[in-house]
């Protein structure tokens, strides 16, 4: 069922992308906005309740849809329940756009949009960004973008679908990664009050969830792209930064297409990234899409032959 269940989500997802602004987001800003109202009192031990208020109620509610379906409908019905869970919680089309539009920018010449897009997207002043730092943040961003939407939902909505949970680890996995988006933002006035001690609660809990899946991610870059260099990148940074896990896929993309991917060429020995480099990560990003499909698609003819 996972083979077919992600298989079917990406072609929606490709045929009618999910807005950035949808009800389904609505309802989960909603949700962590409530939860931490009413959980969040600044103790450690309500700071570990307040996260799994936010992610735990969710993954229960997808896990018991997704079993009550299976007995009362049976495998069609909970295929279909996947199928829109996925949706919901992966997809290229929630962050190519952006890719796309700035790309487009580059190679129109116009600078000035490219950096006004990319301004957008990331939320910094890109004002006096070069051509090459542009490209850069551009790979960096879109990388890590592919890494939480895509790979990391495919690694956590495997495992925990084989253990007949369904759709519940891509849900786990988007909600503590959304949570650690919010709590890493520059709160403004209106934004939800939240104490340093969830702050750091739910980072460490992001960083525990994300450690598989960035290695997951950064191992199948080094498959499909240059894979002892993206091997001997990953190593190497692991030595300087242990523990980085958005450091480490970034060691292997840069690796895995020779290119300088950290500000400050932590690593060294890279050329500067160019246009000609958006085009490469796309390539590398999909060859690892379809790796992922055909393991899958291998796992369910075991399990079927078996």
């Amino acid at each position: 069922m996972s083979f077919l269940s992600i298989l079917l989500a990406l072609l929606i997802e490709q045929a009618r992308p999910l807005a950035p602004v949808n009800r389904v987001h609505g309802r989960v800003r909603d949700w962590l906005i409530w939860a931490v109202r009413h959980t969040d009192t600044g103790e450690i031990r309500h700071g570990w309740l307040t996260w799994a208020t936010v992610v735990g109620v969710p993954l229960a509610l997808s896990a018991i849809v997704h079993w009550a379906l299976w007995v009362s409908l049976g495998w069609l019905a909970a295929l279909g329940w996947n199928v829109v869970v996925l949706y919901w919680t992966l997809g290229f089309r929630q962050f190519s756009h952006h890719f796309t539009g700035i790309r487009d920018a580059l190679d129109d010449g116009d600078e000035a949009e490219a950096r006004k897009l990319l301004a957008q997207w990331m939320r910094i002043d890109a004002s006096d960004l070069p051509r090459s730092e542009i490209v850069r943040q551009v790979i960096a961003h879109s990388v890590l973008s592919a890494h939480r939407h895509v790979f990391g939902v495919f690694a956590w909505y495997s495992l925990l679908s084989a253990f007949g949970l369904g759709p519940a680890g891509a849900v786990l996995y988007r909600l503590a990664e959304y949570f650690s988006v919010v709590v890493q933002r520059t709160p403004t006035p209106t934004s939800v009050l939240l104490s340093s001690t969830l702050r750091r609660t739910v980072n460490q809990a992001w960083n525990l969830m994300d450690w598989i899946p960035s290695r997951i991610t950064a191992l199948g870059f080094a498959f499909v792209g240059s894979f002892e260099d993206a091997i001997d990148r990953w190593r190497k940074y692991e030595l300087v930064r242990p523990g980085d896990n958005d450091g480490i896929v970034l060691a292997a993309t840069s690796g895995a297409l020779n290119v300088q991917l950290a500000p400050d060429d932590l690593l060294g020995g890279a050329p500067v990234a160019q246009t000609a480099h958006l085009r490469a990560v796309v390539g590398l990003v999909w060859r690892t899409v379809v790796m992922w499909m055909v393991i899958l698609a291998l796992l369910s003819l075991a399990r079927l032959l078996g």
